[in-house]
């Protein structure tokens, strides 16, 4: 009966699970001959990976028993090769169970049928419809960074991209400056940017010992003594006048310079503290950016750091103007500094919109769209900033990801894997993005593979036209 099974074309089968593709194929299942069939696994994850070790069993599961057979070992890599030789007909599900080092699947071809005689199995034979493909090989796509994925719909945020910038909102901001020149230690609680400070609290000390100019405890000293020969000789001055032997001219300058000498030596003592001069926070609010670092030489008058009682910033986007109909749809946005890289999100800094412009003026490409955001203090205001612009939410999109997509003369196209070996270029419309992912309009249907990586290796493996032929259960 052999020589007729030639004409039986072999069955071909594609199944995923989230860990595994099998790609099998493998002469219809006959009672007394033997099938061979040919199961690729691929290890499934960033890059797809020939299988290189583990065993494979193939098994018939149905009401009748059946021999299952093993492979220990793959034949070539990816490859495992197993035979059946079926004892009874019936419809069977066809089971490969494989375990390697790294992990253990199940696959289930369901109802295969087990024909009892070729005769049979010819009067059955259905021709597997196959569209138009083009052949990739697996050995080909192992070699290759390559990766598919199943289209699924799910809820997408259009975005739009564009540049602003942060501002801040000037209201009650404070700059603190040096009292006197020296070198500045940030106290014992050495505070951050963005972190709270109290009136009156100690963020900085001045230390002049060890500078012979400007010497803050020298300072001390002499305001000390100023103050109390002022003092002595006011009390002196106060008997004199009593009996007329100064002017009260001559008194009140007295009285003056002991004012002026206490003042000097308060304001120094108030800020003197061992070791140095204090200088402490005017304002209840927060630390909103140090100018200074620790251990350099400051002058007196020198700014070093500036409190802000606002904790509050300003994301003002700028919107090009073909997006005008989309602006009331602006819900957030997330925004890259380009200083550190890092990306915020409006939501996450308690962020609203608080106003965009409505109309432009006629010379200006851009609209405004602004946010308030927290100051959480690692954002400087007056930065610039890429952003991410989100509006409305596309409830059942069709979303692949950019790497899909292939560009040709302005058109998209993308690779959907058909069957295991077989790949269809696609032209697709696309509709909205969000800098990662794009929806497709048309050329994809839900449920279908679309090749997300080594698309541009089928490209040049098919221009090349060095199409191989099908066929792996010899």
């Amino acid at each position: 009966e052999t020589h007729t099974s030639v004409e039986l074309e072999p069955l071909a089968y594609t199944l995923y699970t989230d860990k595994t593709e099998l790609f099998v194929e493998f002469k219809p299942l006959i009672v007394g001959n033997i099938s061979k069939f040919a199961a690729h696994f691929t290890q499934l994850g960033e890059s797809f990976k020939a299988v290189t070790e583990g065993t494979v069993t193939v098994s018939l599961i149905g009401n009748k028993k059946q021999s299952p057979d093993r492979a220990e070992k793959p034949s070539s890599p990816g490859i495992f090769r197993l035979a059946l030789n079926p004892e009874n007909s019936g419809t069977y599900q066809l089971i490969f169970d494989i375990q390697t080092k790294e992990f253990t699947d199940k696959i289930t071809i369901q109802s295969v049928t087990v024909y009892p005689d070729t005769k049979t199995a010819l009067a059955n034979w259905q021709e597997q419809t196959i569209e138009e493909e083009l052949v990739y090989l697996k050995e080909q796509a192992w070699k290759v960074d390559f990766a598919n994925r199943e289209v699924k719909r799910q809820p997408f945020t259009e975005i739009i991209k564009t540049t602003g910038q942060i501002l801040s909102t000037y209201e009650d901001e404070v700059i603190i400056t040096a009292k006197s020149s020296g070198i500045i230690s940030f106290g014992k609680n050495k505070k951050l940017i963005g972190s709270s400070v109290d009136s009156g609290e100690t963020l900085f000390i001045i230390s002049g010992s060890g500078l012979t100019e400007d010497n803050l405890d020298a300072k001390y000293k002499d305001a000390k003594n100023n103050y109390e020969k002022t003092k002595i000789d006011f009390e002196r001055a106060k008997g004199l006048v009593k009996n007329n032997i100064i002017s009260q001219k001559q008194f009140q300058e007295t009285q003056l310079r002991l004012k002026n000498a206490q003042t000097t030596f308060n304001t120094i003592e108030k800020n003197y503290t061992a070791g140095g001069h204090k200088i402490t926070s005017p304002i209840h609010g927060f630390i909103k950016s140090v100018m200074t670092r620790e251990g350099e030489y400051v002058e007196i008058g020198q700014s070093v750091a500036s409190i802000s009682q606002n904790r509050k910033l300003i994301l003002k986007a700028e919107v090009p103007q073909k997006y005008f109909s989309k602006l009331n749809n602006i819900s957030s946005a997330n925004f890259v500094t380009t200083y550190d890289s890092k990306i915020y999100s409006t939501d996450s800094l308690n962020g609203k919109l608080i106003s965009y412009g409505k109309s432009t003026n006629n010379n200006a490409y851009y609209i405004p769209v602004n946010f308030e955001i927290n100051n959480n203090g690692e954002i400087i205001p007056g930065s610039f900033v890429e952003v991410l612009l989100k509006t409305n939410v596309i409830k059942e999109a069709l979303v692949i990801p950019y790497s899909a997509l292939i560009e040709e003369q302005g058109n998209y196209f993308a690779y959907v894997q058909t069957s295991g070996e077989g790949f269809q270029k696609r032209e697709l419309e696309i509709g909205a993005n969000d800098g990662m992912s794009v929806q497709i309009l048309e050329g994809i249907n839900e449920g279908e593979r679309i090749v997300i990586k080594g698309g541009y290796q089928i490209k040049l493996a098919t221009m090349s036209g060095k199409i191989p032929a099908h066929g792996h259960e010899h």
